[in-house]
């Protein structure tokens, strides 16, 4: 099964730009549908954005639609987040999870926090 770590997470200003990182291993990183989802204190965790396994077809939340850019890179197992217009609202823990085309069962990274301050 695969694993994740997720990197890229950290505090910053309103209008600011982050890049999350999440490195996958022990699978074939192509049999996995990616995506990032996110949780804020007091909520239900939440979609966020998803990737098929070329890349070519991606998905967005109304929240973060022109925002963020979800993409990946198969030859370094790596799927990004790219963040831009970053607003307080944003504040959560920020989740990599992958789910298996074979039996879709999904598998999570442990977060990364990000904040923004106003």
């Amino acid at each position: 099964q695969v694993q994740l770590v997720e990197s890229g997470g950290g505090l910053v200003q309103a209008g600011g730009s982050l890049r999350l990182s999440c490195a996958a291993s022990g699978d074939t990183f192509s049999n996995y549908k990616m995506g990032w989802f996110r949780q804020a204190p007091g909520k239900e965790r939440e979609f966020v954005a998803g990737v098929n396994w070329s890349g070519g077809d991606t998905a967005y939340s109304d929240d973060v639609k022109g925002r963020f850019a979800i993409s990946r890179d198969n030859a370094k197992n790596t799927v990004y987040l790219q963040m831009d217009s970053l607003k307080p609202d944003d504040t959560a823990v920020y989740y990599c999870v992958a789910r298996s085309y074979s039996d879709e069962r999904n598998y999570w990274g442990q977060g990364t926090q990000v904040t923004v301050s106003s």
